[in-house]
């Protein structure tokens, strides 16, 4: 159903990924009636290209905040999140064929990955709204960044986590006060426990894509390329995906420069990497599908991969074909081999997920589908060591 929303609290609204209707953003969104992902629009919302020069006497995530969902004067819920490093990886690069491949090194954030963003955004608006419990199922990261934000705010989480997420990940859940159930299964059976524990505590459920704001936290991945690229965008971007809000969110973020004008040419070739062992989003892609069918029995060491069912699978396969990019699967020892790879070869700290887009840019140049000349960006999504 289309609503109406009122700019002078927010200026902001909701419109649905998938049926078009929108609803105001104020309260606490889940999910459009339709059952698909909102995602958020400023309509009044200007960007004048002078600004950019503002942007660099900030730091952080929040220096994007013209193009996120925060009013003036309004505080975020921050541990200094953003500016990770975006490093020029020569020797790895001469390797594979590829000179200008760059490495977005997420491991750096606070809590040790990707999801220290998307958590930030969407416990941010949650507590505005005055929600003070949280739940959310994890395959490991987004679980301790949820109990890290969770207690800068003041408010308690309960992270539904498969017990065979990686030792040192379940421990930094509890250290930062996270209330920690362990199941004997994947994050899909960890997100039906949440859900229900969300109907029977009022907890807010804050599942990947089932809140519309850790997308636009994850969203500022797509903006600070851009402006450590001196406001110029990659050709192709690889990116680890389970839940998929980096990929969505970052497609999200080159539109909104392109619109500004703040950014020009064509935006980047999108690449999703998959492990083998469950790779949904690869197998839709391949079979010309518009939405991905749950995996069954997904097994791979790259936890945060592990995702059989995205709720965001149709939004993930208009990216990939909207931007003309596409979708690689890899076996758990080639990414793990390339991971340790990159490590001694570059000094970054690749977790598994980082191996994957090494492994699938190697693949991408071996066929041709990227070449020398173009700028690549794969991504680390989270440090080497909480796997270890």
């Amino acid at each position: 159903m289309t609503t109406t929303w009122d700019p002078a609290i927010l200026d902001w609204y909701l419109e649905c990924s998938e049926c078009g209707a929108t609803r105001a953003a104020d309260g606490v969104p889940t999910v459009c009636d339709c059952g698909r992902p909102w995602l958020v629009r400023y309509p009044d919302r200007v960007h004048p290209v002078t600004e950019r020069a503002e942007l660099r006497r900030r730091h952080g995530m929040w220096r994007y905040r013209s193009f996120l969902p925060l009013s003036p004067g309004e505080q975020p819920v921050t541990l200094g999140e953003g500016d990770t490093p975006l490093l020029h990886t020569a020797r790895l690069g001469a390797e594979l064929g590829l000179p200008e491949l760059w490495v977005k090194d997420e491991g750096a954030n606070p809590t040790g990955s990707f999801k220290a963003r998307g958590l930030s955004a969407a416990i941010t608006r949650a507590t505005a709204a005055g929600i003070d419990r949280f739940t959310l199922p994890t395959a490991g990261n987004a679980g301790v960044a949820a109990a890290a934000y969770a207690a800068r705010a003041g408010a308690e989480v309960r992270v539904f986590a498969p017990d065979s997420t990686p030792p040192a990940i379940l421990r930094q859940i509890e250290l930062f006060g996270g209330r920690l159930v362990l199941l004997n299964g994947h994050i899909g059976d960890c997100g039906k426990a949440s859900r229900a524990w969300a109907a029977e505590s009022g907890a807010m459920d804050l599942s990947t894509l089932r809140e519309p704001y850790r997308l636009e936290g994850k969203k500022t991945l797509g903006l600070e390329i851009a402006l450590q690229l001196g406001w110029r965008l990659p050709d192709a971007v690889i990116y680890p995906t389970g839940g998929g809000t980096g990929l969505i969110g970052m497609w999200k973020a080159f539109q909104e420069l392109k619109a500004a004008g703040w950014v020009e040419g064509e935006l980047p070739r999108m690449f999703t990497v998959q492990s083998a062992g469950c790779a949904p989003i690869v197998r839709a892609f391949a079979a010309g599908q518009d939405a991905a069918e749950p995996w069954i029995d997904p097994r791979t060491r790259a936890s945060g991969l592990r995702v059989p069912g995205p709720l965001g699978d149709r939004i993930m396969l208009r990216v990939l074909r909207e931007s003309g990019g596409g979708a690689i699967a890899v076996e758990d020892d080639k990414l793990s081999a390339a991971a340790r790879y990159g490590m001694a070869l570059e000094g970054i700290d690749f977790a598994p997920e980082g191996g994957a887009a090494i492994a699938a840019a190697a693949t991408l140049r071996s066929a041709g589908v990227l070449g020398p000349e173009q700028t690549v960006v794969g991504f680390n999504t989270g440090a080497g060591w909480l796997y270890r």
